[in-house]
């Protein structure tokens, strides 16, 4: 299976979990992963500009990684993943 189909099946099982055990709109934490750099927390930042999003960061112990968590209220189960398919595009970044 390539990269492109088990990243859409995710996303479809994310969807239907998603919309079987939420009423919407709903606070959704996403959580990420990205190396040690405040361009890469920027942009993810960005993304979520202007969503009133409560945002923490926090560094790895060796200080290499942060870990971003991000609590913020979504429409729908289709705008959580549109979220995760913008960050998706910042380099480095692991979706938790």
């Amino acid at each position: 299976m390539s990269a492109d189909k088990k990243t859409e099946a995710f996303y479809e099982r994310l969807r239907e979990q998603l919309e079987g055990d939420t009423q919407w709109p709903s606070p959704y934490l996403y959580k990420f992963i990205v190396p040690a750099s405040n361009e890469k927390i920027a942009e993810i930042e960005a993304i979520f500009d202007g969503s009133n999003a409560e945002i923490n960061t926090r560094d790895s112990s060796k200080g290499t990684y942060t870990s971003v968590s991000i609590k913020v209220t979504m429409a729908s189960p289709d705008a959580v993943i549109e979220k995760y398919l913008q960050v998706s595009e910042v380099e480095g970044v692991i979706s938790l």
